[in-house]
């Protein structure tokens, strides 16, 4: 059974940085493709980084690309998202996701993040 555990949101000043992490079970980490979704109040889900296997690399949304790093810890079965220079407008409920941002099968229970003064 695939398990998605997210951490690390919580409630952060503009200009400010957060990592999440994502621990993962049941499935066989290292060969999958992982991604990153938000959603904020509201509105629907909105994809914002990728990890993929084939082709390898990150992949980040328009909105986030140069403030926020995906990484994976292929040892630990951990996916994580550095956020930095946060923005009142990344304040969402962030999840992540076994698969591609095309095929994305199963998510976690997500972590809350607010950015406000």
């Amino acid at each position: 059974e695939v398990q998605l555990v997210e951490s690390g949101g919580g409630l952060v000043q503009p200009g400010g940085s957060l990592r999440l992490s994502c621990a993962a079970s049941g499935f066989t980490f290292s060969s999958s493709s992982m991604t990153w979704v938000r959603q904020a109040p509201g509105k629907g889900l909105e994809w914002v980084s990728s990890s993929t296997i084939r082709p390898a690399g990150p992949t980040y949304a328009d909105s986030v690309k140069g403030r926020f790093t995906i990484s994976r810890d292929n040892a630990k079965n951990t996916l994580y998202l550095q956020m930095n220079s946060l923005k009142p407008e990344d304040t969402a409920v962030y999840y992540c996701a076994k698969g591609p941002r095309n095929n994305m099968v199963s998510k976690g229970q997500g972590t809350q993040v607010t950015v406000s003064s």
